[in-house]
C-alpha cells in the first residue's frame, strides 16, 4: 500500500479520534456539554431551543462514531494484520501528540479566553 493512500486514510480517521479518545474535560459528553453551556449563553438560548441543541449534537457524536466504527471495520478488510496494527500504533501516537498539545493550549489560556 502506498504512502498516499495511507495518507488518506489517516486523514479520514484522525478527525474522530478527537471523539473516540476524549481529553481530561468530561469526554466528548462533557465536551459537548460545555458547547452547549457555551451557546446557550452566547446566543441566548431559549428553554425550547437548548434541548433541540443538544439533540441535534447527540445525533451529530452517534453519527461519527458509526462512520469511525465502519471504517474501522473497513481497514481491516483491506489492510494486512501487520499494516493494520502499524496503522493502530500510528493512530495512537496521532492521539498522544494531540492530546499532549491540547493540554499545552489549555494551560496557555487566558482567564478571558475560557469564559
Amino acid at each position: 500500500m502506498n504512502k498516499k493512500t495511507i495518507a488518506i486514510l489517516l486523514a479520514l480517521t484522525i478527525p474522530l479520534t478527537v471523539a473516540a479518545f476524549p481529553g481530561d474535560n468530561g469526554g466528548f459528553k462533557g465536551h459537548r456539554a460545555n458547547k452547549i453551556e457555551r451557546l446557550t449563553q452566547k446566543l441566548d438560548l431559549t428553554a425550547e431551543q437548548k434541548p433541540k441543541v443538544e439533540a441535534l449534537f447527540k445525533e451529530q457524536e452517534d453519527k461519527f462514531k458509526a462512520i469511525f466504527e465502519e471504517t474501522h471495520s473497513r481497514l481491516q478488510e483491506i489492510l494486512t494484520k501487520e499494516q493494520m496494527a502499524k496503522m493502530d500504533e500510528m493512530k495512537k501516537q496521532h492521539d498522544e501528540k494531540w492530546q499532549k498539545n491540547h493540554a499545552e493550549l489549555k494551560d496557555q489560556k487566558s482567564p478571558e479566553q475560557t469564559k
